[in-house]
């Protein structure tokens, strides 16, 4: 093969009737997970955790098996979210996830760690190895519709998740900043790279609603969700306002009780654009 110029026009190696090589992984055959929804950001600290707990749990509430893969492996929290204490089984052929008190599956390093607040202090390629055997060696039993719970940027585990599970859409999180055009397009861009469609962008940190005269404030600053949405050409918008009772029920484990009203047209449009006959 010629070295490439890039002038297809005057080419004669036909790259495009190549077979591209796919380095999708292959779930066991005693699994089943029909949906696979990636929640990432350009930046840590922006919600993801949170943003990936509400959408499971208001999806599980709607009727659908849903689970959590936990991809965050260095600062995993979902567990804590949901007020999992236990740690994972296996089969001696399998890791089995433990199920939330509304049924949802989730499966994090935490649970297999034998104190959660163990540092895991791996490299790259370890930690991407971890999370492929996630959605590898684990029984996903009759799932409709997984979050993936991604660690922040564009490195080694993002990648490989995009690369290693059948992605069907993604979820982008950010914060009312000026940095927020940053964070959208390092996401956005990844997610082209990947030929993954991005299905809605969440503002986390929103507004805060006064408890006494129910005015709203945007105390970081403007929203500027519509906005980028619009410039990226991202079809569903979220917003979720700072409250602390949210913080409270995160601490005391009790996620899947938080009135997530705020996300109810964006779980619509997740079960409009992934609709689980297709």
């Amino acid at each position: 093969m010629s070295e490439c110029n890039h002038d297809c026009s005057n080419c004669s190696d036909n790259c495009s009737e190549r077979k591209q090589e796919s380095f999708l992984k292959a779930l066991n055959p005693q699994s089943s997970v029909k949906k696979v929804v990636a929640v990432v950001s350009g930046k840590g600290g922006v919600g993801k955790s949170l943003v990936t707990s509400l959408l499971a749990s208001e999806m599980q509430r709607r009727g659908h098996r849903c689970a959590v893969l936990d991809a965050d492996i260095t600062g995993p929290s979902i567990p804590k979210s949901f007020g999992i204490t236990e740690h994972a089984m296996g089969t001696g052929e399998y890791l089995l996830p433990v199920t939330t008190q509304s049924g949802l599956q989730i499966m994090s390093i935490n649970l297999i760690l034998e104190n959660e607040t163990e540092p895991v202090v791996w490299r790259g390629p370890v930690i991407a190895g971890a999370v492929t055997q996630f959605w590898t060696d684990v029984l996903w039993t009759d799932v409709d519709y997984m979050f993936v719970d991604m660690p922040p940027g564009t490195g080694d585990v993002p990648l490989t998740v995009f690369q290693s599970l059948p992605v069907d859409g993604v979820i982008i999180v950010t914060t009312p900043q000026d940095l927020v055009g940053m964070i959208v397009t390092k996401a956005v861009k990844m997610a082209e790279m990947m030929h993954v469609p991005v299905l809605g962008v969440v503002e986390n940190m929103s507004y805060y609603t006064c408890p006494d005269c129910g005015k709203q404030h945007e105390i970081f600053g403007a929203s500027k969700v519509k906005d980028v949405a619009a410039a990226f050409g991202i079809p569903h918008t979220a917003r979720i306002p700072v409250d602390p009772t949210f913080t409270a029920m995160v601490d005391a484990g009790e996620i899947e009780k938080v009135d997530a009203h705020f996300i109810q047209e964006l779980t619509d449009c997740l079960e409009e654009d992934l609709p689980l006959g297709k």
